[in-house]
């Protein structure tokens, strides 16, 4: 069994985390704490695999916690699980080794793949004593290839040339919030259309949501284009 430590400071996305880790087999969760100081210990008192690891926390972040574990030379495995989308972020958790990285919010599907990516190739490098290139190629580093592509297809029921459209309305909105409605009626495209096109591009982080609230209390979604990100869709051309 992989055994995880849970760490964010966000009570009730621990607890998430903490269900969907319990959706899967092969893990066992050790704790989930809510601060650095915290994590390390429990890494002084327990065995742990893998971090699940927030880094916007109170006192250090995770990226802090990373770097003084890198220090000690473990070989513990992270996967950050973070507001976080910043690339200089980005770039100092995989320059520290992170296994992967996910942006909140985020989907179980996502959050399924990356712990069974995760075990998948824990599997292989326990089992093995040796490996030649041919085969470190095929079952260990081709396997992120083979993602990376499978991630470049749109989703099913969605068009480029569509996708296109509702881009080109997002960047007459792109300084301010915007609704499913704002969109629909720029492209003249139906609210359930859109909807599938503004989900998929929140799910690779081009947009934000967030939730407000109307005249009468009706939950309203807006969503916020994240410029710093629109580089991601140069996969999907």
């Amino acid at each position: 069994m992989i055994k995880v430590l849970i760490v964010d400071d966000d009570p009730m996305v621990a607890e998430f985390n903490k269900r969907y880790l319990q959706e899967l087999e092969g893990f066992t969760l050790v704790d989930v704490v809510h601060s650095p100081d915290a994590a390390q210990e429990i890494l002084r008192k327990k065995e742990v695999d893998l971090l699940l690891l927030d880094n916007f926390m109170p006192g250090r972040t995770g990226l802090e916690l990373m770097r003084d574990l890198r220090a000690l030379h473990t070989r513990l495995d992270v996967i950050f699980i973070t507001a976080a989308s910043d690339a200089e972020t980005i770039r100092d958790a995989l320059s520290f080794g992170a296994f992967d990285y996910l942006i909140k919010p985020f989907e179980f599907d996502r959050f399924k793949q990356a712990l069974l990516r995760y075990k998948g190739k824990l599997d292989l490098l326990s089992n093995r004593e040796i490996f030649n290139q041919k085969e470190l190629d095929q079952q260990i580093l081709h396997e992120q290839q083979n993602q990376t592509m499978e991630a470049e297809s749109l989703p099913k029921g969605l068009t480029k040339a569509t996708l296109k459209v509702v881009m080109d309305a997002i960047y007459l909105k792109k300084s301010t919030s915007f609704s499913t409605e704002d969109i629909a009626e720029i492209t003249q495209i139906s609210r359930v259309s859109i909807r599938k096109y503004l989900k998929f591009l929140k799910s690779i982080g081009v947009l934000g949501e967030r939730m407000t609230y109307g005249t009468i209390g009706r939950p309203i979604y807006q969503y916020v284009y994240k410029k710093m990100n629109i580089d991601v869709l140069s996969k999907y051309d």
